[in-house]
């Protein structure tokens, strides 16, 4: 399922995140120092500690201690338009076979209830890195190889570095703001919460994220979570950055599937739907993107949005981003999110999807917003 981690690292299209086969090794009682590229120890009786130093053959080190783990060593540095060199990590369930004690992972994200986590990290300055908080699903209950998707939620970064893809608006959750960004970069899809500075502790609920990367379309309540990792991605040096402590557990019980009105504190739409919207399409052979952009044209705030419109024959949706949209037949609605409901006089929001074609591309040749035909862009 995966291309050498070398051919990945020289393009560039490792995740963030990426993991690699690692063979899992003793339990840490008292401190443990591992070197090896891909070593690995248990701790807690219940998390896997792992080296992972995937992107350089320089020498890099982890102090495992039993709440977490410290860099000692960080020789390897890699471009910052590229790949990190590694991923230390702690983390809960199952990657390339590697699955931490006891885990109840993988479990279809219909059967959590709750995933309460919390971390503590230590940072350092004059290092190029990202603190990364990974949660990787897929539709199969995956122990190995690559999983379709992964959602980061970024800490802390330092340096010139940026998550995979482009924004695609903002969110909040777990009482805090986060910048959205999504792509893919070639193995797996990626969906990444930035926040806007740095934050060395964090108590939530994991399935928060999860919750929200599935109103944007990325995944359905079939999926498999199967693992979540805490740790750091360093370019450049890295020595002290720590994970002081790590706790994570995915409890089971139901996780109710949206209705055909996703689950969100936006109002019913008011407001008058005076709009003009501008459809860009980028398409293949068999395939095509497209961005929707929405500007409230009128003289009064659109509290809460749907639109309408029909895909010409042989277009299928099957992923979209900043909405939850929903196709039957030629008919598609896309309705906004919890945070792009509002939009006063003058104001706009995108949103996307990706979708398959068969036979030859055409544009939506119509839009309602509220009801109300929209001008075309």
């Amino acid at each position: 399922m995966k291309r050498s981690l070398r051919a990945l690292a020289a393009a560039g299209l490792l995740a963030a995140g990426s993991i690699v086969a690692v063979a899992l090794g003793g339990t840490a009682s008292a401190d443990t120092q591992i070197c090896e590229q891909y070593g690995s120890t248990t701790i807690g009786g219940k998390y896997v500690v792992q080296n992972n130093r995937w992107g350089t053959s320089a020498q890099q080190c982890i102090n495992v201690t039993s709440t977490g783990f410290s860099i000692t060593r960080a020789d390897g540095s890699a471009p910052t338009n590229g790949a990190p060199v590694s991923y230390p990590s702690v983390f809960v369930g199952c990657h390339y076979t590697n699955c931490s004690p006891g885990t109840n992972l993988p479990v279809q994200v219909k059967n959590i209830s709750s995933a309460p986590a919390s971390i503590s990290y230590n940072y350092v300055s004059g290092a190029i890195y990202d603190a990364a908080y990974d949660i990787w699903l897929d539709p199969s209950p995956k122990r190995d190889g690559v999983n379709q998707m992964e959602i980061m939620i970024w800490l802390n970064r330092q340096g010139p570095i940026q998550p995979i893809g482009s924004p695609v608006g903002n969110a909040n959750i777990a009482g805090r703001s986060w910048e959205v960004w999504r792509g893919s970069n070639g193995s797996n899809n990626v969906i990444s919460y930035v926040a806007p500075s740095a934050v060395s502790s964090f108590s939530f609920d994991a399935l928060a994220f999860i919750n929200d990367t599935r109103n944007r379309g990325a995944i359905t309540n079939d999926w498999y979570l199967t693992s979540i990792q805490a740790g750091f991605e360093p370019w450049q040096g890295g020595v002290g950055l720590a994970v002081n402590s790590f706790s994570q557990s995915v409890n089971t019980g139901g996780n109710p599937p949206p209705t055909s009105t996703p689950p969100t504190t936006t109002p019913p739409p008011s407001g008058n739907a005076a709009c003009t919207v501008t459809y860009k399409a980028n398409a293949w052979n068999n395939g095509f993107t497209a961005d929707v952009t929405v500007k409230n044209t009128g003289n009064s705030t659109i509290n809460g949005w749907t639109m309408n419109y029909n895909l010409p024959s042989g277009q299928t949706i099957t992923g979209a981003w900043n909405a939850t949209v929903t196709q039957s037949g030629s008919a598609v609605t896309a309705r906004n999110l919890s945070y792009n409901g509002t939009l006063s006089p003058g104001a706009s929001t995108s949103f996307g999807y990706q979708a398959t074609l068969n036979g030859s591309y055409s544009s939506p040749s119509s839009f309602t917003l509220n009801g109300t035909t929209c001008a075309r862009g």
